[in-house]
C-alpha cells in the first residue's frame, strides 16, 4: 500500500474514533452505559444492527464461504438474519422492553430460572468470542497479503486497532458503540461497493462469472451460482492409503477408484435449513443485536430499525458475499491463489482480489473498510458482553447490592479483558477455513438457546424445561463435535456419517432441545401464558405501532426469501 492509501485509510478512520474519545466522557451512569440511556432512533439503532452484523468476518471470511459454497451462504443473512430480527422486534424483544430490562439474559431468568440465565452468558462468551478471534485473524490475512508484511508487523497493527476499540467503548459504553458503528456502516459499504465493481469488471459481470464457472464443470455452475442443487465437495486421494481412505469416508461420502477421490454430497434442502438456523440464531440470541434494540427511544423506532437494517443487510450481502463468488471465477481452486502456504484458504481470496485487482487510492479505501468493520464489531462485542457478565453473572451472583457506579466501573473492565482474550481462539481459526469452525460452534452450542428463546416467547412450555432442553441439546452438540474430531483423527466412529455431515448438526440440536423441553411440558404440565412472570404495569407499558412496521419488515423478509429460493434458485 502506497502513503496515498494510508492517507486515505486515516481519514476514513481517524475523525470516527477521534470524536468517540472526546465524546466518551458523557456516559454517567450504567444505563447509559449498557443501554445508551434508550435514546437511539431508529436509523443509528438499523445501522447499527447492520454494522455489527456485517464485520470484517463477512468482508473476508464470507467471501470464502461463497468461494467454496456459492449463493447458499446468502440465506443466513437474507433469511435467517432478518426473520429472526422481525422475531426479535414483534415478539421475543418486546416484554425485556417494557420490564426495562438490560440484557437478553435476564429474561431467561423471568421465564425459566437463573440455571438458563447463567448458561446462556457461558454460550455467548464462547460464541462472541470466537467471532472476536475471527475479526483478528481476518485483519492480519488483509494485512499481512495486502500490505505484504511479515506476521509481527501485520499483528501490531491488529493489536493496536483493538486496543483503540477499547478505550472508546470502555469509556462510552453502547451509545457511543452505536453512533460511531452507523458512521463506519457507511465506509464498510462504500469500500464493498467499490471492490465488488472492480472485480466484477474483470470478471465480466454475471454473465462472465457463470461462463467461466461452466468452463470449468456444468457441476461446479450449478454449485456457486444456485440454492437449489446439492453441495459436493471432492478431496483427492491419490496419495493415502488405504486405511487413511477408510478413516477419511468416516466423515462420509464415497471414494470413487476411476478419479481417486473422496466424493460428499450433502441434499440442498438441508445445506439451506442449517444455514437459515444459523441466521435465526444469530439474531435472536447474540445480544450485540438485543442490546442496539433495547437501547431504541421507544417501540415504534425499535421495530422501523430492523426494517432498516434488512433493507441494507440484502444489498450489502449480495455485494460482500457475491466478491466470493467472483474469486472463484479467477481462481478456480485454492491452490491457485498467489499467497504464501501459511495462509492459504478459501478465507485468503478476499485479500488478494484486494491486493491484485485494486489501484491506489481504491486499495486504501478498502482497507479502510476492513477496519471500520473491525473497529465497529470490537466494540460491539466488548460492550455486549461486558454488559452480560456484569450483569448476569457478576451483580447477579457475586455483588448483588453495590452502588450504580461500581456497575459501571466492572462493566467498563470487562471489555479489555474480554477483547483480548478473544485472541486465545486465533490457532484453531488459522489451522482451516473460518465459517466452518464458526458453524460447529453455532450448530454445537447457539442453537439449543434458540430453541430455547423461541419456545419461551411463543408457546406455555413449563418454567423447568429449559434446563433439561439446554442440557439434551447442548450435550449432543458436543458429542457430535467430539464425535467428528475423533473421527478424522483417529479414525474412530461414535456416529454414522450422515450425523457428522456439519449440515445435521444445527437441526439436530433444534430437535432435540425442543423436545426435551416439550417432554417435560407434558409431564408437568404447560404455564397460563409464556408471559406469567411479567408483571402488571410492564405490561400496561406496550405501545400501539400499528401495523406498518410489521407489513414492512416482512416485505422486506419476503424479498429475501424470493431472491434466494426463485433468483437464485
Amino acid at each position: 500500500m502506497s502513503s496515498i492509501d494510508w492517507i486515505i485509510v486515516l481519514a476514513l478512520n481517524g475523525p470516527v474514533i477521534l470524536y468517540a474519545l472526546l465524546k466518551s466522557g458523557e456516559t454517567k451512569n450504567s444505563k447509559d452505559w449498557f443501554l445508551a440511556g434508550r435514546t437511539l432512533p431508529w436509523w443509528i439503532v438499523g445501522l447499527s444492527l447492520y454494522a455489527t452484523l456485517v464485520d470484517s468476518t463477512d468482508l473476508v471470511v464470507d467471501s470464502g464461504a461463497t468461494y467454496g459454497g456459492g449463493v447458499k451462504f446468502y440465506l443466513i443473512n437474507w433469511v435467517g438474519c432478518i426473520g429472526g430480527w422481525l422475531l426479535l422486534a414483534h415478539g421475543i424483544i418486546l416484554p425485556m422492553y417494557r420490564s426495562g430490562m438490560y440484557t437478553n439474559a435476564e429474561y431467561l431468568e423471568s421465564r425459566f430460572g437463573l440455571s438458563a440465565r447463567i448458561i446462556s452468558v457461558l454460550v455467548q462468551v464462547l460464541y462472541r468470542t470466537v467471532i472476536l478471534g475471527m475479526i483478528s485473524t481476518t485483519n492480519f490475512l488483509t494485512l499481512k497479503i495486502v500490505c505484504g508484511w511479515d506476521d509481527s508487523t501485520a499483528w501490531s497493527l491488529v493489536a493496536l486497532i483493538a486496543i483503540l476499540a477499547t478505550f472508546y467503548t470502555t469509556a462510552g459504553g453502547l451509545k457511543m458503540v452505536a453512533i460511531t458503528d452507523s458512521i463506519q456502516s457507511i465506509v464498510m459499504i462504500l469500500a464493498t461497493v467499490v471492490l465488488f465493481f472492480i472485480v466484477s469488471k474483470e470478471v465480466g459481470g454475471w454473465t462472465g462469472l457463470s461462463n467461466k464457472l461452466s468452463a470449468q464443470s456444468i457441476e461446479l455452475e450449478k454449485q456457486i451460482l444456485h440454492t437449489g442443487n446439492d453441495v459436493i465437495s471432492r478431496t483427492d486421494a491419490s496419495t493415502l492409503n488405504q486405511s487413511e481412505i477408510e478413516k477419511k469416508l468416516l466423515l462420509g461420502g464415497t471414494y470413487d477408484e476411476g478419479s481417486k477421490q473422496i466424493i460428499s454430497r450433502s441434499p440442498a434442502w438441508l445445506a439451506c435449513l442449517s444455514l437459515i438456523i444459523a441466521g435465526l440464531a444469530y439474531s435472536i440470541v447474540n445480544h450485540t443485536q438485543s442490546m442496539r434494540l433495547l437501547g431504541a427511544r421507544n417501540e415504534r423506532h425499535l421495530k422501523q430499525s430492523v426494517v432498516f437494517a434488512g433493507v441494507v443487510l440484502i444489498g450489502a450481502t449480495f455485494l460482500a458475499q457475491g466478491l466470493g463468488l467472483f474469486g472463484r471465477a479467477l481462481f478456480p481452486e485454492i491452490s491457485d491463489l498467489p499467497v504464501e502456504d501459511s495462509v492459504l484458504s478459501k478465507d485468503a481470496i478476499f485479500p488478494v482480489m484486494v491486493r491484485d485487482l485494486t489501484s491506489t487510492g481504491f486499495k486504501g479505501l478498502i482497507v479502510a473498510g476492513v477496519m471500520a468493520a473491525a473497529f465497529s464489531t470490537y466494540d460491539s462485542i466488548g460492550s455486549t458482553l461486558s454488559a452480560l457478565i456484569t450483569r448476569d453473572v457478576y451483580q447477579r451472583l457475586i455483588a448483588p447490592n453495590r452502588k450504580d457506579e461500581h456497575y459501571l466501573k466492572i462493566g467498563r473492565w470487562m471489555t479489555p479483558v474480554i477483547i483480548f482474550g478473544s485472541f486465545i481462539y486465533i490457532p484453531a481459526l488459522r489451522s482451516g477455513g473460518m465459517i466452518d469452525f464458526y458453524l460447529k460452534v453455532v450448530g454445537s452450542f447457539v442453537v439449543p438457546l434458540l430453541a430455547v428463546y423461541l419456545l419461551g416467547s411463543f408457546t406455555r412450555v413449563h418454567r423447568t424445561s429449559a434446563l433439561v432442553g439446554l442440557t439434551a441439546g447442548v450435550g449432543y452438540g458436543v458429542y457430535a463435535f467430539i464425535a467428528k474430531s475423533l473421527a478424522s483423527s483417529q479414525g474412530i466412529a461414535l456416529l454414522p456419517p450422515a450425523l457428522l455431515n456439519g449440515d445435521t448438526t444445527g437441526p439436530i440440536t433444534l430437535f432435540i432441545t425442543a423436545l426435551a423441553m416439550g417432554i417435560i411440558t407434558l409431564i408437568k404440565g404447560r404455564e397460563p401464558s409464556p408471559l406469567f412472570w411479567q408483571n402488571k404495569t410492564s405490561i400496561e407499558k406496550a405501545e400501539s405501532t400499528g401495523l406498518l412496521p410489521l407489513i414492512l419488515g416482512l416485505a422486506v423478509l419476503a424479498l429475501g426469501l424470493f431472491l434466494g429460493f426463485v433468483i437464485f434458485i
